[in-house]
Order: structure tokens, then C-alpha cells, then sequence
């Protein structure tokens, strides 16, 4: 992908079998915490609290990720893999033919600001 401007460049240039997946997890995104930073990092949306990565979405031709530090999603992966999704190394991966699995991703977000508040771990 090309670099991008900024958040609107990102979305304004994902294709159509891209945006709704992208889209709804930035809706999701915002709507976990509303004190968060959305920006670009590495190209690709990330949300920050405090400075500190949250999470990121990443867009690809056949499915899109959502993706936390490794070493926290290690913990979580079983959960992903149970809802039959696949899970990589600190990423859900979403492809675009399935719906999004709603509440496993609001859990996820959830779980990540919890631990984050908790901890202050960053990523």
C-alpha cells in the first residue's frame, strides 16, 4: 500500500471489499474509549491511549487484522481459535467473506484497556 497522508487517505483509499470490515472495526475502535488517539503508524491505523499502542488494524487483499502486542494476545489466543477465527502472533486475522465476530472483538478491546489501566504495558 501506498504511504498515506493520514487516517482519511487510509480509508479513502480501501477498496470496496476493504471498507466495511475496515470501517467497522474503527467504529468499534472509538467506541471502547473514547479518550483514545487514532493515527497512523507504519502506514496502518492505530489507536493510542496515553501514547501507548493499543491496538492496530491492518488491511491485505483477502482479509484484514487486527492486531495487539504478541505478548499479551498469547494469552487470548485460544479464545480466537475456539471462535474459529485464525490467530497469528498478536493478530486476529478477519477475512472479508465472513461477518466480524462482534463481541470476541469488543472482549478483545475490553481486555487490552483493562490490562492496560492495570499495568501500563505498552507495546
Amino acid at each position: 500500500m501506498q504511504k498515506r497522508a493520514d487516517i482519511s487517505d487510509y480509508f479513502a483509499h480501501l477498496s470496496d471489499d476493504q471498507l466495511p470490515h475496515l470501517e467497522q472495526l474503527r467504529e468499534l475502535s472509538r467506541a471502547a474509549a473514547p479518550d483514545l488517539v487514532e493515527t497512523l503508524h507504519w502506514n496502518n491505523p492505530v489507536y493510542l491511549k496515553d501514547g501507548v499502542r493499543m491496538w492496530m488494524l491492518q488491511a491485505f487483499k483477502q482479509h484484514c487484522s487486527l492486531r495487539f502486542p504478541p505478548g499479551w494476545f498469547a494469552g487470548h489466543r485460544a479464545q480466537v481459535e475456539a471462535a474459529g477465527f485464525e490467530a497469528g502472533e498478536g493478530f486476529i486475522k478477519l477475512p472479508y467473506d465472513r461477518p466480524l465476530p462482534v463481541d470476541l472483538i469488543k472482549r478483545f478491546l475490553q481486555y487490552r484497556l483493562t490490562e492496560f489501566e492495570a499495568t501500563g504495558a505498552g507495546w
